[in-house]
């Protein structure tokens, strides 16, 4: 089981900045897809984008493209989501999420992703 910690949650204004960071455990963390969640009040958990085994690709739900970034450094277990132009409807804890993958594989399912962090809030207001 590999153990996520993320970071970098808090509140920001309309407009404004976040960049969220998870930790992970994960001994061969380059034989792990990344993904980062989300979950409103009151709403389901939805993928929010993820990151292939090695980092040479990224793929993003229609809500955030163009505005989140997700980015890996392999060499510090390290995954990240640069979140541009906040708006009040991203307001959710923010989870991270792992899954031991073949290369090219785009996991973007909950059941895909074993490994879950315990989330990190993010507030935008209006």
């Amino acid at each position: 089981q590999v153990q996520l910690v993320e970071s970098g949650g808090g509140l920001v204004q309309a407009g404004g900045s976040l960049r969220l960071s998870c930790a992970t455990s994960a001994p061969t963390f380059n034989s792990y897809a990344m993904g980062w969640f989300r979950q409103a009040p009151g709403k389901e958990r939805e993928f929010v984008g993820g990151i292939i085994r090695g980092g040479a690709d990224t793929y993003y739900a229609d809500s955030v493209k163009g505005r989140f970034t997700i980015s890996r450094d392999n060499a510090k277990n390290m995954v990240y989501l640069q979140m541009n132009s906040l708006q009040p409807e991203d307001t959710a804890v923010y989870y991270c999420a792992a899954a031991r993958t073949t290369y090219f594989v785009r996991p973007k399912e909950q059941t895909d992703f074993r490994s879950w962090g315990q989330g990190t809030q993010v507030t935008v207001s209006s």
